[in-house]
């Protein structure tokens, strides 16, 4: 039988990761999936910690072995991925993985667990709100900015495909829905 597992997409600024985190605090069994990358570390990052980092060698090898659930090449060269056996890792630990992922990584996952898997897509109440934070952290550049809300608009067209949408209006109210979710789902 296969494992559960719990899908999150959503735009950048949407508030995906402060969600993500939350649930993983309360105490529900579930631990978060690593991906792979071809890209090299950065700063601190450890191997096995952040990602699983290969050589753009090893990660083609992996594909031709059919070891990913999803994977994309965004640059030549510069992959990134979620392999199978990390699923395989955390089900052992008798845990449900959760994935962070875009929506064509989350589609994909979709469609190999199918009803083993909770798709959720965390939205922005409006593309006007989730400018303003982005604007607010303060941290990209205009064109960033505006390729950022370009992405949004193409990912949100997906969140009708998810199980279940959740408006990030209000941080806690979003939290309660979520963690609502995730209970409904790993008690069936």
């Amino acid at each position: 039988m296969q494992p559960k597992v719990i899908i999150f997409s959503a735009p950048s600024g949407s508030g995906k990761s402060t969600i993500i985190q939350f649930l993983m605090q309360q105490g529900f069994p579930l631990a978060f999936s690593i991906s792979a990358t071809s890209r090299a570390p950065r700063g601190t990052e450890q191997d096995g910690v952040e990602y699983y980092f290969l050589t753009p060698e090893q990660f083609r090898a992996h594909i031709e072995a059919g070891d990913f659930l999803e994977y994309e090449e965004v640059y030549p060269d510069r992959f990134y991925g979620t392999l199978r056996s990390e699923v395989d890792r955390i089900a052992a630990q008798g845990k449900v993985t959760v994935f962070d992922v875009d929506v064509k990584g989350g589609m994909n996952i979709k469609r190999v667990y199918g009803d083993r898997a909770l798709s959720v897509f965390i939205q922005p109440p409006s593309v006007e709100e989730l400018r303003r934070r982005l604007e607010a952290r303060g941290t990209d550049a205009p064109e960033v900015i505006a390729q950022r809300i370009d992405r949004a608009a193409f990912e949100m067209s997906f969140a009708d495909r998810y199980d279940q949408i959740i408006v990030n209006d209000q941080l806690s109210v979003a939290q309660s829905d979520a963690a609502r979710i995730v209970r409904d789902f790993l008690a069936r």
